[in-house]
C-alpha cells in the first residue's frame, strides 16, 4: 500500500507544472489583456500587408495575361492579313487583264456574248475579293498620295489643279486601311 501511496504522489507533482504554466498564462492575459491586443493587432496588420501584396501581384498577372491575350489576338489578325494579301496580289493581275479586256469589247455577234461572259467573271471576282475586306482606292480627281498612289507621270492639264491625278493607268486596292497596291497615275503638274 506504502508504493500505492507514492506513486500518486509522484503523479500529481507532474500534473503540477502544467497546471502552474496554464495558470501563469492566463493570469498573464488576465492581467495585461492591452499588450495582447496590441499584439494581435501587429499580426493583422502584417497580415492585411501580405494580402494586399498577394492582391497586386495577382491584379498585375492578370493585366499582363490580357495584354498578352490582346497582343496574340492582333498578332493572329495581322498574320491573316498578311496571308490574305499576299494571294488577293496574284489575283490583282487576273482583275487587271480582265478590266483591259472589257475596255473595249465587241459591239455585236459571237464577241458580244463572250464580253458579256468577261464582265460577268469580273464582277464575281471583284465580289469574291471585296468580301474578304478588299477594296478598290478612288484616286481620279483626287489629290496625289505617295503612301496610296505611284506616279508614272507628271504632265501639264489646264483642267486639274498642280498634284491631282488625272488618270487612273492602274488601280490600288486597300485591306483594312493597309495597301495591298498603290494605284499607278497620272499627276497634273
Amino acid at each position: 500500500m506504502t508504493e500505492h501511496k507514492k506513486h500518486k504522489v509522484v503523479v500529481e507533482e507532474k500534473e503540477e507544472p502544467e497546471v502552474q504554466a496554464e495558470t501563469k498564462e492566463s493570469a498573464v492575459s488576465e492581467a495585461d489583456p492591452a499588450a495582447e491586443i496590441a499584439s494581435l493587432r501587429g499580426d493583422l496588420e502584417s497580415l492585411q500587408v501580405k494580402s494586399q501584396e498577394y492582391l497586386d501581384g495577382w491584379q498585375r498577372e492578370r493585366a499582363e495575361f490580357t495584354n498578352y491575350r490582346r497582343r496574340v489576338d492582333k498578332e493572329r489578325e495581322q498574320a491573316y492579313q498578311n496571308a490574305v494579301g499576299v494571294i488577293v496580289r496574284r489575283y490583282l493581275e487576273v482583275l487587271d487583264d480582265l478590266e483591259r479586256a472589257l475596255k473595249n469589247p465587241p459591239a455585236d455577234g459571237d464577241g458580244a456574248a463572250w464580253a458579256g461572259g468577261i464582265d460577268l467573271i469580273y464582277r464575281k471576282l471583284l465580289a469574291a475579293l471585296e468580301s474578304e475586306g478588299v477594296q478598290q482606292m478612288e484616286a481620279e480627281g483626287q489629290f496625289f498620295d505617295p503612301t496610296r498612289h505611284e506616279a508614272i507621270s507628271q504632265e501639264p492639264s489646264r483642267e486639274h489643279e498642280s498634284g491631282q491625278i488625272i488618270e487612273v493607268v492602274k488601280n490600288g486596292y486597300v485591306i483594312s486601311d493597309r495597301v495591298l497596291r498603290p494605284a499607278l497615275v497620272r499627276v497634273a503638274q
